[in-house]
């Protein structure tokens, strides 16, 4: 057993959100990677794939997001399965966090950019 608590040095913010990590390879996890996201209301993340399914559970707020060419409209209390390698958007409606998981070996890739990276807060 392995018990992560929050840290500063697991806290990563970008202009689109402020992540948090959680169960990683680096922290202790073999096959899964675990993180807290908090997104600003108003913000639009960009246009991007992960290699591997996602599951976001919304706690606070509400997110529109795109999956697909497909939206729905994600409240606190649900969750959504986001599947991989299929681009997708989220739009915060309110303050919103969120708790994603997914396998800890996944990748992102951003349409016009070159190459796939890690998710450094899932590493």
């Amino acid at each position: 057993m392995r018990v992560i608590d929050p840290s500063p040095e697991h806290v990563i913010t970008t202009p689109n959100a402020t992540m948090t990590g959680f169960a990683s390879p680096g922290r202790g996890s073999t096959e899964l990677s675990t993180w807290h996201a908090a997104i600003p209301a108003g913000i639009t993340g960009p246009e991007h794939a992960v290699s591997r399914e996602q599951v976001w559970t919304v706690t606070a707020g509400a997110l529109d997001v795109t999956c697909d060419g497909v939206t729905e409209r994600v409240a606190a209390g649900s969750a959504v399965v986001l599947p991989p390698d299929v681009l997708r958007r989220v739009h915060a409606l309110a303050d919103t966090e969120v708790y994603v998981a997914m396998r800890a070996d996944g990748l992102v890739r951003v349409p016009g950019a070159e190459g796939s990276r890690p998710l450094p807060w899932a590493v």
